[in-house]
């Protein structure tokens, strides 16, 4: 990850209330992947299988809306095509395998809350990359954090969750690290619909060269799904997959993520987590016990400190996409103590003082 971790200082109001219900829409639309992906994988599906299908049936959906908003700036792709290469192989298709591989040997609760820490991920990323050293309420929400996994998964009530589970979670980790990332990140000047659309295509593309050679199995079964007792057609959740949970779920996150900088849309995404538990339960039947619900709150709450020791550590400094094209006062008319010499003599010739 390169360093793009910048957020913005202040969202004027209509951009921020439009960022809070694009993201809410994303996290909710992301949280019914885990779920909608179970029924596929009992029935014979692989991992790698359902993470293709989705990936290409949102890239076909996807990629030409974001050709036409890109509006003949081709060049503009060219130079942002290491980002796409980027968001489409980690933040697209390896968080997404990652996350079905681990749902194979886990509930979906547990494995979401794991790829859900991806926030202390960035933090040690820009410590031990940029030197951007944490503070004290940093430390204390990753300390939290940890704590709410121990919880989660149990090990001192000998749950038995799979260490194969857990690996492949964190995987999925990183991946959502680089996602929220590489999404808030305004330098990139692609279009929110062409970067989530040619993120699609490349994950598309490298998972289909992965299974191609043999490196990524893929099985498929036209048995229906069952969901909680009731079957229904394959292809119910297929198109679930493709269309709500990747189309509908990258392309409004990533807009709000412009809306609202990677701190708050992190923090606004964790409920992504809550809605997984939720369709877990009603469309599973995973009831969640009380020791990993109290170390879902842990988690939760580590995240929102980690998050409030980062913006309290940066004080407000904009970021430097901001500073080059003006933001806030800059924005203004200019006043009498911001004025420039030349300024004031114009104005005083006019004989009408700068306001």
């Amino acid at each position: 990850m390169t360093e793009m971790a910048h957020d913005a200082v202040v969202s004027p109001r209509p951009r921020l209330a439009s960022g809070l219900a694009l993201a809410l829409i994303s996290a909710v639309s992301f949280g019914t992947s885990g779920t909608l992906a179970r029924g596929l994988l009992d029935t014979g599906w692989s991992p790698g299988a359902a993470t293709l299908l989705r990936v290409a049936l949102a890239a076909l959906v996807v990629a030409p809306l974001g050709a036409v908003a890109l509006r003949g700036r081709w060049g503009v792709l060219r130079r942002n095509l290491g980002v796409v290469m980027l968001y489409g192989v980690l933040a697209v298709g390896a968080a997404q395998f990652c996350y079905f591989s681990a749902v194979q040997y886990m509930k979906v609760g547990p494995a979401l809350l794991i790829e859900y820490t991806s926030p202390a991920v960035v933090v040690l990323w820009m410590w031990l990359r940029h030197r951007q050293r944490p503070g004290v309420l940093t430390l204390t929400g990753a300390a939290l954090a940890g704590l709410g996994l121990v919880l989660v998964l149990d090990l001192v009530g000998g749950l038995g969750v799979s260490p194969a589970g857990v690996g492949w979670a964190l995987g999925a980790m990183v991946g959502n690290a680089t996602y929220f990332v590489v999404s808030a990140d305004d330098r990139v000047d692609l279009p929110p619909l062409t970067l989530a659309g040619g993120g699609l295509v490349v994950g598309a593309v490298v998972l289909g060269l992965l299974g191609a050679v043999g490196l990524l199995p893929m099985s498929l079964s036209a048995a229906d799904a069952v969901y909680s007792g009731h079957a229904v057609p394959v292809w119910v959740p297929v198109l679930g997959l493709g269309l709500v949970s990747a189309a509908a779920a990258y392309t409004t996150g990533i807009a709000a993520a412009r809306r609202l900088g990677s701190r708050l849309a992190a923090f606004v995404a964790l409920t992504e987590v809550l809605a997984a538990i939720v369709a877990a339960w009603l469309v599973l039947g995973e009831v969640p016990m009380a020791v990993q619900l109290g170390g879902g709150v842990l988690v939760v709450a580590g995240v929102v400190v980690v998050r409030l020791g980062e913006a309290w550590r940066t004080g407000g400094t904009p970021r430097p996409s901001e500073r080059r094209r003006g933001s806030g006062s800059a924005r203004r008319p200019a006043s009498a103590a911001g004025a420039t010499a030349a300024q004031r003599k114009q104005a005083t010739a006019r004989g009408r003082p700068i306001a």
